[in-house]
């Protein structure tokens, strides 16, 4: 039996009397796409801020590819291995699309650069950077301002961010956000691709991604794992759909 590539062992998270989240405990498995679904205020992105490291636990263990990463600082986890995406898009709006990129290759690689905006003017940043963008089907808006792209084109272009870091695990919080229906199938069918090629999380509020792309499904309600699953498990289990999904699959 292969070992978890991330192992959350009773992580728990208050700010002042409310508690975020409240002894959380799960193994992710190489190469499975765990999805973490549940109401707004359940803790979701809270639990994915403590796995990427901006946020400490108050208490528990993150084992991450066989070590304790609890402690470590992001950028030390991103070296480590360990992606991830925002909620809300972060890119550099100035930079074009390429040099976005470039420098998410330059972070990993340590290439020293004199000047900041002339990362994807050096090969050994610029190859690497285009088969990311390549991966994401944007590699022919590689020259294009960032800021100029429509709003699922920065989706796609920070997900390249996070490949081009060559993840172990990628950490997705909340990908179809803001975008249409159309750019959400495209999103769907690049993660499909991705899958089984890296160990992702996925928080996401749109069901029919999440049943789409997920192996098993962890739900987190007032920040505690109420039940994890295979889809077809979750989707009819009676607590859950009480709780979180009536609404949502209606």
């Amino acid at each position: 039996m292969p070992e978890p590539v991330l192992r959350l062992q009773g992580l728990r998270k208050s700010f002042g009397s409310l508690v975020v989240t409240d002894d959380v405990t799960l193994d992710v498995m190489p190469g499975e796409m765990l999805a973490v679904i549940g109401p707004n205020g359940a803790g979701k992105t809270t639990l994915i801020n403590q796995i990427s490291g901006l946020i400490p636990p108050d208490a528990g263990t993150i084992l991450f590819d066989g070590a304790d990463v609890t402690d470590l600082p992001p950028e030390a986890r991103a070296l480590r291995g360990l992606s991830r995406s925002f909620q809300i898009t972060s890119i550099l709006p100035g930079f074009s699309v390429l040099e976005n990129v470039a420098l998410a290759v330059q972070a990993r690689q340590g290439s020293s650069l004199r000047l900041l905006g002339r990362a994807a003017n050096e090969a050994a940043l610029n190859e690497p950077a285009m088969v990311a963008l390549a991966q994401t089907g944007i590699a022919d808006r590689a020259f294009r301002r960032a800021g100029d792209l429509s709003h699922g084109e920065k989706r796609a272009l920070e997900l390249a961010i996070a490949l081009a870091m060559q993840p172990i695990l990628l950490l997705l919080d909340e990908p179809m956000a803001g975008i249409s229906r159309e750019e959400t199938d495209r999103q769907v069918e690049l993660l499909l691709r991705l899958k089984g090629k890296l160990t992702m999380v996925l928080v996401e509020h749109d069901m029919s991604a999440v049943f789409a792309l997920a192996d098993r499904i962890s739900v987190l309600i007032r920040g505690r794992v109420l039940r994890t699953g295979l889809p077809a498990e979750v989707r009819v289990d009676p607590q859950v759909v009480t709780a979180y999904l009536g609404e949502q699959m209606e």
